[in-house]
């Protein structure tokens, strides 16, 4: 890795750039895409492909100060039972909408909490979307665990439902930095949740940990880090945390001052990311670690690696469809989202039309700068010949890309006749090396620290 004073020269201290889950980014959308639109792109998704469907629930028992996602607290079944037949009725609309013999190449059910269903709601959730589309062969179903919200006889109905990847949020160990975040969840829980798991044949298990936290050290880091390996984990999501208090008010709970510097972050970071290494994990774009065997790490030595809302896939489907409020879809032709708010999205739905309210169909050069910017995130690398010929790129028009990015970056990247490539010193700098191939104004968008 380069040193600190390169880096802080090159600005990546500084910087606020997007992750890049997308693009364009969510913030560059338009409510130009609405309900019709939406339908008509899935009404062109092809007979009897395979698909991605997101299913999001909104709600947690309690409300953790880190979290920028939309959620809203309740320690009420009566809101989320609502919200299922909602759900139920969008699954209906959907399939109505989509062509004959669609089946799930991935499903996962996010949020919020979706362990806080009832075994019930579980299985009738799982039967409402087997009617729209079944599992196709070799799926993936995973879910969102919270171990503070789940017991045997929901993680019964989940494995009964076909669930074999479960993902669990850790965030940090450590009982002083867990009170300041608002998240409390001792490792014994965690790996109680972990065996209950793996003793109802779910052999597969995400996990998600942050750095950067209040409070957060060296030595902290390393602790939670060796816990978490002691889970044994397939796949492991380093996320920077990303302090928005003005987006997410609910982090204004959170001491400014205890959060580390971007010079502190990187440093944590590269901790984690030995002890990942020293333990035989991949590492697998920027943030994430698997195992030698596990998909992303087969997917990557493949060139078969993607990104998506959910972070990097090895999903092959073209389409991912997002059902609750405020979820993304991405067509070839778009993305298109639902309502954020869950009764603006449970009113168009009640009304008989999807909920969608804005999103943004694709134009001009966005296909041919996406998908460079999904191979710097995913393979830290842009090869020509493929950008000639699925987007019909001129070498001429890559060569002078290719060459303004670099001088951006003081000629650190490696420019060849075959493309662009980011040499393993210069990768912690990939977010804002994509971040230069994004054609749109970023200037107004609050978008989260580049490490």
């Amino acid at each position: 890795m380069m040193d600190k004073s390169q880096l802080a020269a090159l600005g990546l201290f500084d910087a606020k750039v997007p992750r890049y889950t997308s693009y364009p980014t969510a913030p560059q959308f338009s409510n130009d895409v609405g309900p019709d639109t939406y339908a008509e792109w899935i009404g062109c998704i092809p007979a009897g492909s395979a698909i991605s469907l997101y299913v999001h629930v909104p709600f947690c028992r309690r409300l953790c100060w880190f979290c920028a996602c939309r959620t809203q607290g309740t320690q009420s079944d009566s809101p989320v039972l609502a919200y299922l037949e909602t759900l139920k009725a969008e699954l209906v609309l959907l399939a109505r909408t989509l062509p004959e013999g669609v089946t799930l190449s991935r499903l996962h059910w996010g949020g919020g909490t979706p362990t806080l269903l009832s075994p019930a709601m579980m299985a009738e959730l799982a039967g409402a979307i087997h009617d729209v589309a079944p599992l196709g062969e070799g799926a993936e179903f995973s879910v969102e665990i919270d171990p503070n919200e789940i017991d045997g006889p929901r993680l019964d109905a989940l494995a009964a439902a076909g669930m074999n990847r479960a993902s669990i949020g850790v965030q940090d160990f450590d009982p002083e930095i867990q009170k300041t975040i608002g998240r409390i969840q001792g490792y014994e829980l965690t790996r109680d949740t972990v065996e209950m798991i793996r003793a109802r044949g779910i052999a597969s298990l995400n996990a998600d940990i942050l750095f950067g936290l209040p409070h957060q050290t060296q030595a902290r880091m390393t602790e939670s880090v060796q816990k978490l390996l002691s889970l044994n984990p397939d796949r492991v999501a380093l996320y920077g945390y990303a302090h928005v208090p003005w987006m997410a008010k609910r982090q204004q709970l959170i001491p400014s001052d205890a959060l580390p510097t971007p010079q502190e972050r990187l440093d944590l970071f590269e901790m984690a990311r030995r002890l990942f290494l020293w333990d035989n994990y991949a590492e697998i774009g920027i943030d994430h670690f698997a195992t030698q065997s596990d998909g992303l790490a087969v997917a990557q030595k493949a060139g078969r690696l993607r990104r998506n809302f959910q972070g990097y896939t090895d999903d092959p489907a073209d389409v991912l469809i997002g059902v609750g409020a405020s979820s993304i879809s991405r067509f070839p032709q778009g993305y298109a989202q639902n309502a954020p708010a869950t009764s603006a999205h449970t009113g168009k739905i009640r009304d008989g039309r999807f909920s969608t309210s804005r999103g943004h169909a694709f134009k001009g050069e966005d296909r041919l700068r996406g998908r460079m910017i999904e191979a710097l995130m995913c393979d830290f690398r842009i090869d020509s010949a493929e950008m000639r010929d699925r987007f019909g790129a001129t070498q001429a028009q890559l060569d002078a890309m290719f060459a303004q990015v670099n001088t951006a970056f003081n000629g650190l990247l490696s420019i060849s006749a075959d493309g662009l490539f980011v040499p393993q010193e210069a990768r912690p700098l990939t977010r804002m090396i994509a971040r230069a191939f994004d054609a749109y104004d970023l200037s107004k968008a609050g978008h989260s620290s580049a490490i």
